[in-house]
């Protein structure tokens, strides 16, 4: 974390944030809630700067195919669509950040009979949403863009909170989030939430029984 909090102070956003998720996967192989709190915020501002720049590139690059895909990506925003999919965009994203290339992916789905595009974000659990696509499906826009990612982050918080049962222990809810942090990485409210977890995990025994979790029952899944 303090390599990350150089990073950040100098720009390097992109380093800052990988040094932080590191940091905090670290954290949580140790039980220690205290410091996954802490890490939260340098997190949250590395993804914030990445998101900013992303979004200032202008609209969406198209990615349908694998011919798509640039040889050399550039900082920008990049819609998958089919026949992509949501492991697609995470590997996409995962190979530019390697590469030292922040970019902002997000996935849609097939278009429903309804008209309404599904959007997902693939983590150790996928995140879905269905909304209106942009009024141009062929130019998307960054305000439509961080729209849905705003819809989709919103979605991955309801949903950790939606997978626990009352008297589950604080320290499954922390998982509950992590399990959906790759799906939405540059959302602000999902990272407060996972602070937030772990503040209230920092009171609290860490739990000596295995977390269990039933599979998705989402009929518009792959």
């Amino acid at each position: 974390m303090g390599h990350a909090s150089v990073s950040l102070a100098a720009g390097s956003s992109l380093h800052a944030a990988m040094l932080s998720r590191d940091a905090l996967h670290l954290a949580r192989s140790r039980g220690d809630f205290e410091r996954m709190n802490r890490i939260c915020m340098p997190l949250l501002e590395a993804q914030r700067a990445i998101r900013l720049d992303a979004l200032a590139a202008g609209p969406a690059k198209l990615i349908s195919t694998g011919d798509d895909l640039p040889g050399l990506p550039e900082t920008g925003c990049y819609l998958f669509a089919p026949m992509l999919v949501g492991a697609d965009a995470k590997q996409f994203r995962a190979a530019a950040n390697a590469a030292g290339v922040s970019v902002f992916v997000l996935t849609r789905e097939p278009q429903m009979k309804n008209g309404l595009w599904p959007v997902c974000g693939v983590g150790e659990r996928v995140v879905r949403i269905r909304i209106q696509p942009p009024t141009n499906p062929d130019l998307i826009d960054p305000q439509w863009f961080s729209y849905a990612s705003e819809q989709l982050g919103d979605q991955a918080i309801e949903d950790a909170q939606n997978a626990a049962e009352p008297e589950d222990p604080a320290a499954w809810r922390v998982d509950d989030l992590l399990d959906r942090i790759d799906a939405c990485p540059e959302h602000e409210k999902f990272i407060k939430a996972l602070a937030d977890a772990c503040r209230e995990a920092m009171a609290m025994p860490i739990p000596t029984i295995v977390r269990r979790r039933a599979l998705i029952n989402d009929p518009y899944s792959f």
